[in-house]
């Protein structure tokens, strides 16, 4: 994972999250980067292709993802199966 996703992964680790969302991500590398407790999953840039979306999974909810979906560079949205859970928002 380079030095700026690293460091996202460790601020969205102190509040213990296990799935974030994130807009505007500039990676020129894209596709997806393993880190110790997360893996960065990058989405559809745009026409100046530049930004983006992405998620950030937590390790242990990795192999329940079953469907990233990019609609665009603004809109995306993943799918997870398992038990149903409850989420907090």
């Amino acid at each position: 994972m380079s030095g700026s996703l690293t460091t996202a992964a460790r601020e969205i680790a102190k509040y213990n999250l296990d799935l974030v969302g994130i807009q505007k991500v500039r990676w020129e590398e894209g596709g997806t980067a393993r880190g110790e407790d997360y893996t960065f999953i990058d989405g559809k840039e745009n026409e100046y292709k530049q930004l983006r979306t992405g998620f950030f999974v937590q390790r242990r909810l990795v192999l329940a993802v079953t469907r990233e979906e990019f609609v665009s560079d603004r809109m995306s949205y993943i799918v997870l199966s398992g038990r149903m859970c409850h989420i907090t928002v």
